[in-house]
């Protein structure tokens, strides 16, 4: 089929935005988050920003979270 309308097989441009995390962002969080899993999304963004210098929001970092099958840290009103 893909041969057939395109001419090859090679893989294709994609639409959409890139990843923002790289793979050294996804192992600094992994790390961060099982050292303290208390702590909440917002302060996880900060420390990957120092760190790594990654400036991501705290819904990317509910969503990676999400995705590594370890749900949401989101803040406490404590």
């Amino acid at each position: 089929m893909k041969w057939k309308q395109l001419g090859t097989t090679a893989t294709q441009p994609q639409s959409g935005r890139p990843c923002k995390m790289t793979e050294r962002g996804q192992s600094m969080l992994k790390h961060t988050v099982h050292r303290s899993r208390q702590l909440s999304a917002e302060s996880i963004a900060k420390d990957l920003q120092t760190l790594c210098g990654l400036q991501i929001s705290t819904t990317t970092v509910c969503r990676e979270l999400h995705g590594m099958g370890n749900g949401q840290n989101k803040a406490s009103d404590a």
